[in-house]
């Protein structure tokens, strides 16, 4: 018995021990980077390796019955059976609880815990899942609380607000991208970036004091990282389309609806043969490539990064375009208590816009244009073919050529960098200085050749123009602080920061114009008709700040700042400024009774209020400026004369913002679910406006620059996300939505006009007491006089009244006077969004990942001037849209289309021509694959391929080309394309 029990336990040792083999495989992320230093352990025991630098792992002796821990720092970690498998590959994703940890703020860097301030983040990898231009375009949807407005030109920049609209001026917020002010982010590759932080309430931008009022986007670009070094290489290519057109008409229905308003073009019958679509001319399919290459690599000593960037972008308007060269080179460097870095990117750009003809955009040309108008004719001057005043009764001009003619351009250098060093005095008390800078340098030129568009002559020029310009600019801040961090008793966390900053900014600018009357040939300044001129500015600020963090236990939070600023703005008597922020956080989860609820990771309550200041506005505002120009009489002759240019107003002095914010931030279930909620109210005053003068002051401007007003914005935002996975399979969804809406408080005067309509010869937009800024303000209309009865009831005080005919738009008669005048104007909506949202899908299935993105605005109001000329806005007879052929007559009295060269008041501002923008819009769609690294053999350490979309269907109520406009006002916009790309990624 006692042999047979021995022998069995040598069999079964035996084959436990024959079952003994080695596993080995990659641990990769969510995005497909191979991770190195991941911890892989054998559950229970000690036994255990690290992935490499190319995060492969191989560990021997592993049982079928063993189990693999793999952890991370940041990462959810995997507890994996072994089973029959010797290659195992794990894709970890980040950890909700450490996802966000680290947050950047203003100066420095908080533990998300402890952050007591409204700060929307951004990282990296949101930034790359959009193929975009411009960085500032990637933020649209991301964020709740930040509304932007893209334009569809190459190179362009789009308006950002934040919070809404709380001044009569400049509402940008302040870029600063490592630690530098810039202007805006066109400088910058956004695949550099590697995360956004947006900064909304006092406790977060009052830290900027001066230039905080409107908010604040920190941008951090990509460092090297610890390891062997890492090449990479993107590259994408696609196409660009605008698909949709105003219905026009053809050339048979515009000579029907000259001919029934008595016009009859002057041309030979041949010309008639001809149907031009100059919608079709103006737009193209613009293609798109863009290649990226980046290094990097790190010690525990030094990190380098290092990348190039080329992009090429053709418009979907001919001849527009852009082209950017864009260098990297960030590196940091530690030596004992000493660390030093710097960071620099150069950008070079050449952009080539669209081209404007009379002061009206080419949509606005193409539409207006007649179809029975070739584009060219080689036998005039130039070689395009335009309309005659005489012949034809209108000068819509030829688009085509206002845009290809010429040749034009604008060249960009732009170089943004930073040298900072720090010093650790003692233990937790550290030195940084820091010198910034914003350097660019535009040059420009236009040159026009002779032309003539038709004999007549309504369109030429007999001689060729030159203009060409440059300008150069520069901001230098130098910033330096001490920073002191300790911990007491274990429990009392204390920050401190005290901080000194001098911003100086300085433009020149030069720029000049002449005629050649002698030959097209060359592109120089001509002898005739030579102007010149030039300016320069230079604006300095001086700041102060003092910041004190507290926490007890990361449980109950405190922070104050109080900043002191100074701006040449300004004059001597209310130069300074101060702006003083406080808040309070409780973070509930630590309590003890909710601390045992284990689906409850995070529940923090914070709030905080702050007073931030804004000087944007022009240089010298303060006193009374010259301009030249001027002839006076002397005795027999002319001499030059100067004169004020505005009234001067030393008591000038800073508009000031209070803030006052709540906020709710709550993880649920291991965190996989997360939201965060905010209400908000701002209050606006000493408002920087420019008030009209008496003419007797003799001010040239006519306007003198004052505090004057009050705004209120409130609002609230929300976020909510949901982040989970099952085996390969992994997925999100975070989805965003936020409010604001302002009034006007106090103005000081009965209104401030706002934008006037070039063909209507009015206001679109006001400013008054009691209403949101720069709403839409005009009549309400009522349908169309069908009779004289009609009109005579209407207008009972005013019956001799003969302007206003069967046949015209009938208004309201809101005062009730029997009669329609100014006092029958009233608030018609605005162009600001009662909400804006953003929802972004994202999965991953093995090697496959998509992501879908959609954003949108609700309860915008769009006035639509292009509507305006499509309906026959200036009552002359230009081609325009089809409902034309249906105006009203006393034949055809069921319609909506009044009677065509009517009254004037037809098209007066009114809500005839306000539309509802609101929009969702599929912003983006992407499927990409990774490639196994075995098919490669492990050459590379990631190859991915995509396939991507954007903006590829809109929907929305709204008549224009693209819903999405700056202040709701549509003047022929160059609109948005939809865009498919192709795309590859590949790591080495």
């Amino acid at each position: 018995m006692k042999i047979a029990i021995i022998a069995l336990v040598m069999i079964c040792s035996q084959s436990l021990f024959s079952q003994s083999k080695t596993v080995s495989g990659t641990v990769k992320d969510a995005m497909g980077e191979l991770l190195p230093g991941v911890s892989v352990v054998v559950n229970g025991t000690q036994k255990g390796v690290q992935t490499d630098f190319d995060g492969l792992f191989k560990i021997e002796n592993i049982s079928p019955t063993d189990e693999l821990v793999f952890a991370y720092i940041g990462m959810t970690g995997q507890t994996i059976l072994v089973g029959d498998r010797t290659n195992i590959d794990v894709v970890l994703t980040a950890s909700l609880e450490s996802l966000d940890e680290i947050v950047v703020v203003a100066y420095g860097k908080q533990s998300r815990k402890t952050v007591t301030g409204a700060i929307a983040t951004v990282d990296a990898a949101e930034m790359a899942a959009l193929p975009v231009t411009n960085a500032e375009q990637a933020l649209q949807g991301r964020a709740a609380g930040v509304t932007i407005v893209n334009s569809g030109a190459p190179g362009s920049s789009p308006q950002v607000l934040i919070r809404g609209l709380g001044t009569f001026g400049n509402s940008s917020p302040l870029y600063v991208i490592d630690g530098v002010i810039v202007g805006n982010l066109s400088g910058i590759s956004p695949s550099d970036i590697e995360n956004v932080s947006i900064l909304k309430d006092a406790s977060t931008t009052a830290l900027y004091g001066a230039r905080g009022s409107n908010g604040v986007v920190l941008v951090t670009t990509k460092t090297g990282k610890t390891g062997r070094g890492k090449l990479n290489f993107s590259a994408y290519t696609g196409a660009q389309v605008v698909t949709k057109r105003y219905n026009l008409m053809n050339t048979t229905q515009y000579l029907e609806f000259a001919a029934n308003n008595d016009v009859f073009p002057d041309r030979p019958a041949a010309i008639f043969e001809n149907n031009t679509d100059w919608q079709d001319e103006i737009f193209q399919v613009g293609l798109i490539q863009d290649y990226k290459l980046d290094y990097s690599k790190g010690t525990e000593n030094s990190t380098q990064f290092f990348s190039a960037e080329y992009l090429k972008q053709e418009g979907t308007i001919i001849n527009t375009g852009f082209d950017r060269y864009s260098f990297r080179a960030n590196s940091s460097y530690t030596t004992g208590k000493f660390k030093f870095g710097q960071t620099v990117s150069i950008s070079l750009s050449k952009s080539k816009g669209e081209q404007m003809g009379g002061g009206r955009t080419l949509i606005t040309h193409a539409i207006k244009s007649v179809p029975f108008l070739p584009v060219y004719n080689p036998n005039n001057p130039g070689g395009f073919q335009g309309p005659s005043n005489a012949g034809d009764e209108q000068d819509a001009e030829n688009p085509v050529r206002i845009q290809t003619l010429p040749t034009f351009s604008t060249n960009n250098l732009g170089i943004i960098g930073s040298l900072y060093g720090e010093y650790n005095i003692l233990e937790g008390l550290k030195f940084r200085t820091q010198i910034g800078l914003d350097y660019f340098n535009s040059r420009n030129s236009t040159f026009v050749p002779s032309f003539s568009d038709d004999p007549s002559n309504t369109h030429s020029q007999d001689f060729a123009s030159y203009s060409a310009g440059a300008s150069w600019g520069q901001a230098l801040v130098f910033t330096n602080s001490l920073n002191y961090v300790k911990t007491f008793a274990e429990k009392h966390n204390v920050e401190f920061l005290a901080l000194a900053e001098k911003t100086e900014n300085t433009s020149l600018g030069f720029g000049g114009s002449a005629r050649n009357l002698v030959t097209d040939e060359l592109q120089q300044f001509g002898s005739d008709s030579q102007t010149i001129g030039s300016n320069n500015s230079k604006t300095t600020r001086l700041g102060y700040l003092a910041r004190l963090n507290y926490n007890y236990d990361s449980k109950y939070i405190f922070s104050a700042s109080v900043r002191r600023d100074a701006s040449s703005r300004f004059g001597a008597n209310y130069r300074w400024g101060t702006f003083p922020s406080a808040s309070l956080g409780w973070v509930l989860s630590e309590e003890d009774f909710i601390g045992d609820d284990s689906s409850i990771n995070n529940l923090k309550l914070r709030g905080s209020y702050g007073i931030t200041g804004n000087d944007a506005i022009g240089d010298y505002r303060y006193a009374a400026t010259l301009v030249g120009d001027f002839q006076y009489p002397l005795g027999d002759t002319n001499g030059a004369g100067f004169t004020e240019n505005g009234g001067s107003n030393p008591d000038l002095k800073w508009e000031e913002i209070s803030m006052f914010n709540i906020g709710l931030d709550v993880g649920l279930f291991n965190n996989k679910f997360t939201a965060s909620l905010e209400y908000f109210k701002n209050t606006s005053d000493d408002l920087l406006v420019q008030l009209p003068t008496a003419l007797s002051s003799g001010s040239h401007a006519g306007n003198i620059t004052a505090n004057v007003g009050s705004v209120e914005t409130k609002g609230f935002e929300a976020i909510f996300g949901y982040n989970d996975s099952e085996g390969d399979f992994m997925w999100s969804a975070n989805f965003n939505i936020g409010s604001s809406s302002n009034k006007v408080l106090f103005l000081g005067v009965d209104e401030i006009p706002g934008f006037a309509l070039q063909d209507a010869g009015v206001n679109v937009t006001n400013i008054q007491e009691g209403e949101s800024i720069n709403h839409f303000y005009g009549y309400i209309s009522d349908g169309i006089y069908q009779n004289q009865a009609e009109v005579d009831a209407v207008f009972s005080g005013d019956p001799t009244q003969t302007a206003i005919q069967p046949g015209d738009i009938r208004y309201k008669d809101i005062s009730g006077d029997g009669k329609i005048d100014a006092d029958d104007r009233t608030v018609l909506g605005d162009g600001l969004p009662d909400f804006t949202y953003g929802l972004n899908l994202s999965a991953n299935y093995k090697n496959f990942d998509a992501s879908l993105f959609i954003t949108g605005v609700q309860g915008v109001d769009v006035y639509n001037t292009v509507r305006f000329d499509l309906e026959g806005g200036s009552r002359r007879v230009f081609n325009g849209t089809t409902a034309l052929l249906d105006s009203w007559t006393p034949g055809n009295l069921t319609t909506s289309m009044p009677r065509f060269g009517g009254a004037t008041e037809n098209f007066a501002v009114s809500d005839r021509f306000i539309e509802n923008g609101s929009y969702t819009r599929l912003k983006n769609i992407s499927l990409g694959f990774t490639v196994p690294n075995d098919v490669f053999n492990g050459y590379f350490t990631k190859f991915r391929v995509y396939a991507s979309a954007q903006n590829l269907l809109t929907i929305t109520g709204y008549n224009g080309l693209d819903p999405e406009l700056t202040s709701g006002v549509d003047l022929g916009r160059y609109p948005q394309p939809k865009s498919f790309l192709f795309g590859v990624q590949v790591s080495f």
